[in-house]
């Protein structure tokens, strides 16, 4: 391959890599929001969420051409579907931490109600597996990669307990019921964020052993 090849490959895992940041910038930016009730933030957050749309169909076009235009042997035709895979998760993360702002409106409206500290756990867990499953993305390091497919399980406990605390809540006080409804559609959305985190990981590995570990780890 030549070297302006060499030179798109690279812009393209930069690409990926800030798009990354993106989302983990929207992840964080929804928790402060739902931690201030900040509805404007809210707004603006969710408002961003056509930018990682944008970005996502302007890297795929790209890699479509990339494969037309040199048509790359197995290494580099796998990094560049690789590529794909994670842009397709990570902006569905993109929309799932959009949804979580979409709750902090809705909540705006609903009687006051304490956030429950394993949500802001969630998040954080979620952030962390988005970071390394980008620094493994990076580094091709699947040591990493594998770390964040085993936190996902973490994430699955925490979030199967919110779901029965919240539930007792409302059975302790059915006029909350509204704004719990909400609150567990954070936490969903928060262990969705944390299965794409995954897939991103697991991706990672295929990238570098040419190993599908879906559902295996």
């Amino acid at each position: 391959m030549n070297r302006h090849f060499d030179i798109e490959l690279q812009s393209l895992k930069e690409r990926v890599t800030a798009m990354g940041h993106m989302v983990e910038e929207q992840l964080d930016g929804a928790m402060k929001a739902l931690d201030e009730k900040d509805v404007e933030k809210a707004r603006d957050i969710i408002g961003r969420d056509h930018q990682v749309n944008a970005l996502e169909v302007g890297i795929d076009e790209d890699c479509i051409r990339m494969i037309a235009l040199h048509q790359p042997e197995a290494r580099d035709l796998r990094f560049i579907i690789t590529a794909m895979k994670i842009i397709t998760d990570l902006e569905r993360m993109s929309d799932l931490a959009a949804n979580v702002c979409e709750r902090v409106v809705e909540l705006k409206d609903e009687p006051p109600i304490t956030i429950p500290p394993p949500i802001y756990t969630m998040a954080e867990i979620g952030r962390d597996m988005l970071r390394n499953a980008l620094d493994a993305f990076v580094t091709k390091n699947t040591s990493e990669a594998l770390a964040v497919c085993r936190e996902d399980e973490r994430v699955n406990v925490i979030y199967r307990d919110l779901v029965r605390s919240m539930v007792q809540e409302v059975s302790r006080d059915p006029g909350k019921t509204s704004p719990v409804i909400r609150l567990l559609f954070v936490g969903r959305s928060l262990e969705r964020f944390a299965d794409h985190a995954t897939n991103v990981a697991e991706i990672i590995v295929y990238l570098v052993e040419g190993k599908v570990i879906r559902h295996i780890v």
